[in-house]
């Protein structure tokens, strides 16, 4: 049975971070399917579409990496794709508190779901897409920490 796994984020924008946490998932499951989520919480700062097609462009050698765009709850989403897994990446402590909150309640919502939790590369950790999203805003380089060309 193939293995399929669901990297959920509002991915705004999508991050080296982000592109390490798929290419080394790559390794655990046959299909990863990248979910950009609408949440409700935030209002974006890159558009939608030229993030999807930043993305894909990212990931255009890998037939078992895929894009799309979402608005429901994620454990929906993944029985919808039959995906058993969830992939999450962990910067630092308080990303795991609110991360672990989250598996429990997609756990309660589709029991078959398995949240995978992988620690971020130690280059990588300082990375985050509000830091990136406050950089670009004031004028600065942002490319270094990005797998494209903004």
């Amino acid at each position: 049975m193939k293995k399929v796994a669901i990297f959920p984020g509002s991915f705004d924008p999508f991050t080296k971070g982000h592109e390490d946490i798929v290419l080394r998932s790559l390794s655990l499951f046959d299909e990863i399917i990248i979910g950009i989520g609408h949440n409700t919480k935030k209002n974006r700062y890159f558009d939608l579409d030229y993030m999807v097609n930043k993305i894909e462009e990212a990931f255009k050698d890998y037939d078992n990496v895929s894009v799309m765009v979402y608005d429901e709850l994620t454990a929906i989403l993944a029985k919808k794709y039959e995906a058993k897994f969830l992939i999450r990446g962990l910067r630092n402590t308080t990303d795991f508190e609110y991360e672990n909150s989250i598996s429990q309640i997609n756990k309660y919502l589709n029991t078959k779901l398995e949240t995978v939790f992988l620690i971020t590369s130690p280059e990588l950790a300082p990375i985050s897409s509000s830091i990136i999203r406050e950089v670009h805003k004031y004028g600065g380089d942002v490319d270094p920490f990005l797998p494209y060309k903004l």
